[in-house]
């Protein structure tokens, strides 16, 4: 199964691809989708919505997985971060595959083990779990940590159906 991990940004949007195959993962890519900050919001919207929908086509992911934005002291730039994640979720969603939500804490508890773990231990925990594995940037690195969370929650998910309970026969 192909994971697609989405770092939703107005001027970076990071994605991140990995294949999952048990309790196994592999990175197969990452990058950037850049939308320049002299176009008007529609055109910027548009070309990272179109980038999107191209690594969708490129890599046909099973499943993907987007990261909550938090709302901070500026409203403007929380709208435009939050029309930007309308991006990401509406892409995947275009193409027919699930969408994942996790909230920046609960990606880096997943990935290094601490909730409030600084971009740099992300990074790295990043490159140990997925040994090869070159960013595009620190967006793509993030992308590739969100598709790690929703890996390690999915695979949570199957182990916990496939236990037996207690007492059954």
């Amino acid at each position: 199964m192909k994971v697609l991990g989405i770092d939703p940004g107005l001027r970076n949007m990071g994605w991140g691809v990995i294949e999952v195959d048990g309790s196994r993962i592999r990175h197969i890519a990452n990058g950037t989708i850049h939308s320049d900050g002299a176009q008007d919001l529609g055109a910027r919207l548009s070309v990272l919505f179109r980038g999107l929908c191209a690594v969708i086509a490129t890599h046909a992911p099973d499943e993907a997985a987007v990261e909550q934005t938090f709302v901070n002291k500026d409203a403007t730039g929380t709208l435009k971060l939050g029309q930007a994640r309308g991006v990401a979720l509406l892409a995947p969603a275009e193409a027919g595959i699930s969408v994942g939500e996790y909230a920046p804490n609960a990606v880096k508890k997943t990935v290094v083990g601490v909730g409030h773990a600084a971009k740099e231990q992300v990074q790295h925990m990043v490159r140990i779990q997925l040994p090869g594995a070159v960013f595009d940037s620190a967006d793509a690195a993030d992308a590739l940590a969100i598709a790690i969370c929703h890996a390690r929650h999915l695979q949570g998910r199957t182990l916990r159906v496939a236990t037996p309970k207690r007492g059954a026969a």
